[in-house]
């Protein structure tokens, strides 16, 4: 390969770096942390889901579901991925 080929492949590889850095690492930083996010759900934190519902969680489910009470008595079950913000948290049980 001389360096005429280089040359030729040089912005592309420069446009996939640029690409990488500006849209594909920030997106898995936010995957990572959304993911983290879930994981460390707790019974008594007050959630939103995607949907925009607001409630407590009031069971944590292994097979990636959560029940959140959205009223007194009104409890639904939620796939923990669609948990857009935790409100506020609960201090974890020592």
């Amino acid at each position: 390969m001389d360096g005429g080929a280089i040359a030729q492949f040089l912005p592309l590889i420069l446009i996939f770096a640029i690409m990488y850095f500006l849209l594909i690492r920030p997106q898995q930083k936010k995957v990572k942390e959304h993911q983290k996010m879930v994981d460390q759900l707790r019974v008594r934190d007050q959630v939103v889901t995607q949907g925009g519902l607001i409630g407590k969680v009031s069971k944590v489910k292994e097979d990636g579901e959560i029940e959140v009470e959205i009223a007194e008595g009104v409890k639904v079950r939620v796939v923990k991925a669609t948990i857009a913000q935790v409100l506020s948290k609960t201090d974890p049980v020592s």
